[in-house]
C-alpha cells in the first residue's frame, strides 16, 4: 500500500519546499493548487505578459493549467490538457513552465511569494448533465441553423410583432418565411397558440408562405393534434446539444484569443 498522503497542504512554504512538493506531485499526475504573488509570460500563437499580482494557479492531472485572479470565473491565462511541465528556482523565484508541442506554446508562471500550496489526487466519476436556457437555445440556432433544419437562414431574433416577440425569424431553403417559437421544457398547448398568433400577425404583412415551427425537447400529450389542426410543425431539439455548441464556440474563441 502506498504511504503517499491523499492531500498535502503547506501554508507559506519556502521556495525549496514548494519546488520539492510540486515536482513530486507532477511526477504522480496530482492536482496542484498554489496561491501567491506571481507574474506570467506567454509565448506561442501570440505573446502576452501579466504583471505581478496575487493569484491562484491550478494544474490538473490531465496537464491543463489555469491562472485565476481573485475575482471572476474565467482564467486570465490558461493552457488546455497535455502540457509538459518544468519547475525550478531562479534567484529565490519559483518558476513553473507549461509547454505544449502542437502548436508550440509556453506559459511561464513566476512566484516570489507563496501563501498556500496543496497537492492531491481526486476521483470523479459523476455524470455531468448540461442544460441550456431558452436564450442559449436561441443563440445556438442563430449560430447553427441546421439544428432546426438544413437550409434554414435566420434573419433576426426577438422580432417584434403585435402579439409579442418571435424567438427566431428567417427563411427556409424554398424561400418561405419561418417563425420559430422555442421552449426548453415540454411544450404545451399555450406554446402552440402563441406560435399561431405570431404566424397570423405576419400573414397580412408578408406576401409569401409562412411556416410556424415549435422547437422544444418534447411536446405534451395532445399537442401534435393541435399543431396539425393549425398547420404548424414541431422540431425536437435537446437543450444540452445547444449548450455543448455554445461551450465549444466559447472554447475556440478563448484559444483564438490566446
Amino acid at each position: 500500500m502506498s504511504n503517499e498522503k491523499p492531500i498535502i497542504i503547506l501554508k507559506t512554504p519556502t521556495k525549496e519546499e514548494t519546488l520539492e512538493t510540486v515536482r513530486s506531485a507532477l511526477s504522480r499526475r496530482r492536482i496542484i493548487i498554489i496561491a501567491g504573488n506571481c507574474w506570467v509570460d506567454y509565448q506561442g500563437r501570440a505573446r502576452s505578459t501579466l504583471n505581478p499580482g496575487e493569484r491562484i494557479l491550478i494544474i490538473k492531472e490531465d496537464g491543463s493549467v489555469l491562472v485565476h485572479r481573485p475575482k471572476g470565473y474565467e482564467p486570465v491565462n490558461w493552457q488546455p490538457p497535455g502540457c509538459i511541465f518544468h519547475s525550478d528556482l531562479r534567484e529565490d523565484i519559483f518558476l513553473i513552465k507549461a509547454v505544449r508541442r502542437k502548436p508550440r506554446e509556453t506559459l511561464q508562471i513566476f512566484f516570489d511569494e507563496i501563501y498556500f500550496l496543496a497537492a492531491m489526487s481526486l476521483v470523479d466519476e459523476g455524470e455531468f448533465s448540461l442544460y441550456a436556457s431558452e436564450e442559449d437555445m436561441q443563440e445556438a440556432i442563430m449560430i447553427q441553423p441546421s439544428l432546426v433544419e438544413d437550409g434554414l437562414h435566420p434573419i433576426t431574433y426577438e422580432k417584434k410583432v403585435e402579439p409579442g416577440f418571435i424567438d427566431v425569424y428567417g427563411i427556409d431553403k424554398n424561400g418561405r418565411m419561418v417563425v420559430i417559437e422555442i421552449k426548453r421544457r415540454t411544450a404545451g398547448k399555450e406554446a402552440v397558440l402563441q406560435l399561431s398568433k405570431y404566424v397570423d400577425s405576419l400573414k397580412n404583412v408578408v406576401n409569401r408562405e409562412i411556416r410556424g415551427i415549435l422547437v422544444a425537447p418534447k411536446i405534451a400529450k395532445g399537442v401534435q393534434k393541435l399543431l396539425l389542426t393549425l398547420g404548424l410543425e414541431f422540431k425536437r431539439l435537446d437543450p444540452k446539444k445547444c449548450a455543448e455548441i455554445l461551450k465549444k464556440r466559447k472554447a475556440r474563441s478563448l484559444e483564438d484569443f490566446y
